[in-house]
């Protein structure tokens, strides 16, 4: 990791020694067993650090998004009664505003700097001296497999967050789980830059300690991220949809502006590259033409996506939200393997997985090692096995709704399951949409879909009651641009939203995505907004989830628009 400019290295003798001294220094501030200890900042390896020294104190870890507001930090840190706080130099004052909100908090510790108000993370270990090792020992052996670990509150789609109960005993099952499927060794590496407050990059650090092998952080500038996957070169590489939707479109807008030719040639190279992935997976060996013209195709064009994600990448992995087959299959033409999988925070981030040998393209995978997958009548996945969380903190009804008599958990999503196992998630159960005809919807597939265009960041499918679907689409910022540069109109958001050339370009992307749903999932109308959904906004999630009833309401106005006349 960067560490104040320069490169810098922490060994796992030294983590240890590091969490050692952490968990002395908090037990010197007075943190007793089963005290929360919340954490709030970017994905670092201080936050490990943080992490790592929490737990080995007994003490349950509570992450906090670092785009959360005052006021969202606030419920979390009182809802949750956290004494300590870890945080980023940068977020002091955010939280000084909603201090005497938190009656519960008595320490601040800056991650790495200094703040006024807060002790440094050295100074807490520096307090190490006062308490003897033993006592942090005792602390250890005494943790039992059912005591509370972390409490990790949802990113909240829908109402307040509810704070999510998992156990040493549910992380250890998790990371069992992973290993079984992913076979982290020493060599492996990392790449680390979700953000830590979501039990998904939590998870993937925990499998890659538990391996061994290396954690890659980030600088925490995104700007950088190509470069840091150039020179840092890691093996794995965990993210989100909208991280490979971006690439995506940045490569097909290059070709697409690069001439004819080129585009043609782009073009033949990927149906090489397709036709050899999937030969080789049905375990056909190509014929020598169709070797010859995918090694041409792979020199000329795949090489160069491929190497976009580091020169040593072995898997890349995506999920916390869908991502298009069509984007799954591009990138594995170019020889990147897109390992798609599935699970809630109140299962670990564990439930089913995509991986090299065992993949389907359009499904989240199989069941991981140890979990049940299974399809209730209504449609709904329900997931059981040791990973299961206990429930939500100090909120039985809603544990009641989410977790049976039997253990095993309602997932709110919809799915199937095909004849080798695969799973697949065709939508949420509170997201369908009943059309007037009384026809059911379930939008999240073809917002996918929308989402794959070049030009499109989000999408949000209306049609409740309605005759037809419509959706509100926001843009790409850097190719709007592109596109207004060549239609020769003013760049200005305003000026692109709403230009006839520029709806023209977007109608031949939806007309293209109508194709592959029915008629009565087909989009006929859509709108565009001069600007992009965010948190402050309100309209996202921290894990930049659609919070789908917010955009709804805040745009109420806007999708009646589109029904005028009808």
């Amino acid at each position: 990791f960067e560490l104040d400019g320069r490169d810098a290295e922490v060994s796992y003798p030294e983590l240890g020694r590091i969490s050692m001294e952490i968990a002395q220094g908090l037990i010197a501030l007075g943190i007793e067993v089963g005290d929360r200890g919340a954490v709030l900042g970017l994905t670092s390896a201080h936050w490990t650090m943080a992490d790592c020294g929490t737990l080995t104190a007994g003490a349950v870890v509570t992450p906090i998004y670092h785009t959360n507001s005052p006021e969202e930090c606030a419920y979390v840190l009182g809802h949750s009664g956290a004494r300590l706080l870890f945080c980023d130099a940068d977020q002091v004052a955010k939280i000084a505003q909603i201090r005497d909100q938190c009656p519960d908090l008595e320490h601040i510790v800056v991650l790495h700097g200094d703040a006024e108000g807060a002790i440094t993370l050295d100074e807490l270990r520096g307090r190490s001296a006062d308490v003897p090792a033993e006592r942090v020992h005792e602390r250890v052996a005494a943790t039992q497999p059912g005591d509370l670990a972390t409490l990790v509150y949802t990113s909240g789609t829908t109402g307040a967050p509810k704070g999510c109960m998992l156990t040493h005993q549910k992380f250890l099952a998790t990371v069992d789980m992973y290993a079984r499927r992913l076979h982290l060794n020493r060599t492996h590496a990392m790449y680390q830059f979700l953000p830590l407050a979501h039990v998904l990059a939590r998870i993937a650090q925990m499998v890659t300690l538990g391996a061994g092998a290396r954690i890659v952080y980030w600088t925490g500038d995104t700007t950088k991220i190509a470069a840091e996957l150039q020179a840092r070169a890691p093996t794995h590489f965990p993210a989100v949809p909208r991280i490979y939707e971006k690439i995506h479109a940045v490569i097909t807008g290059r070709v697409a502006d690069s001439g004819r030719a080129r585009k043609a040639m782009f073009e033949w190279a990927l149906r090489c590259g397709g036709a050899t992935r999937r030969a080789l997976r049905e375990q056909h060996q190509p014929g020598l033409a169709t070797d010859l013209q995918y090694r041409l195709a792979d020199r000329l064009v795949l090489s160069k996506v491929r190497g976009a994600f580091g020169p040593k990448l072995q898997l890349a992995l995506v999920g916390a939200a869908p991502i298009a087959k069509d984007l799954l299959e591009f990138f594995d033409a170019c020889g990147v393997l897109v390992g798609e999988g599935y699970g809630l925070t109140e299962t670990c981030a564990a439930a089913t997985l995509n991986t090299p040998g065992e993949v389907r393209f359009g499904s989240v995978g199989t069941a991981l090692p140890g979990t049940e997958v299974v399809i209730a009548p209504d449609g709904e996945i329900m997931i059981g096995g040791p990973h299961v969380f206990k429930g939500y903190y100090n909120n039985p009804e809603a544990t009641a709704e989410t977790l049976d008599a039997d253990g095993w958990l309602h997932s709110g999503d919809l799915g199937t399951i095909d004849e080798d196992g695969f799973v697949f998630i065709t939508g949420r159960k509170k997201d369908i949409i009943i059309t007037s005809s009384g026809k059911n919807v379930t939008p999240v597939n073809i917002e996918s879909e929308l989402k794959s265009s070049r030009y499109i960041t989000e999408a949000v499918v209306y049609g409740d009651n309605r005759n037809y679907l419509v959706s509100l689409l926001t843009l790409d910022r850097d190719e709007a641009v592109k596109l207004a540069e060549r239609l020769e109109i003013a760049t200005d958001p305003a000026t692109i939203a709403a230009h006839p050339g520029v709806r023209a370009e977007l109608e031949s992307e939806i007309e293209r995505v109508n194709q592959k749903f029915a008629r009565i999932e087909q989009i006929k109308k859509f709108a565009v907004l001069e600007h992009d959904f965010t948190q402050d906004g309100g309209e996202l999630t921290p894990t930049l989830k659609i919070k789908r009833a917010v955009v709804y309401d805040k745009y109420a106005d806007v999708f009646d628009g589109l029904y005028d006349g009808a």
